[in-house]
């Protein structure tokens, strides 16, 4: 069975969705606004930010876009809130926040 990735959502039947662990598109992953699943998501200080640029590679889901070689504010569409990337800042530029 292979779904037409336009039926992924909530108006659909149950039987029009895809079967477990299969994959049936590929680069789709912008279309879909992750980030709204969490209670808790990243603030970043850029008064402490260095840009040493060591959370940009942890982040499982790339949302930490890097600029001429600058980092950027976080990209919240995708943004899961796992906190990895706070972990990583050695200057405690990152917090975890709650979701207002």
């Amino acid at each position: 069975m292979k779904s037409d990735l336009n039926k992924l959502h909530l108006d659909c039947n149950w039987q029009d969705l895809t079967e477990g662990m299969q994959i049936y598109g590929e680069t789709t992953a912008l279309e879909f606004n992750t980030g709204e699943w969490t209670s808790v998501k990243p603030e970043l200080d850029m008064s402490k930010c260095i840009h040493c640029l060591m959370c940009v590679p942890v982040c499982p889901d790339s949302c930490i876009p890097v600029v001429d070689g600058m980092r950027g504010e976080f990209d919240y569409d995708h943004c899961k809130g796992c906190g990895i990337c706070v972990k990583a800042c050695h200057v405690d530029a990152i917090k975890m926040e709650g979701v207002k």
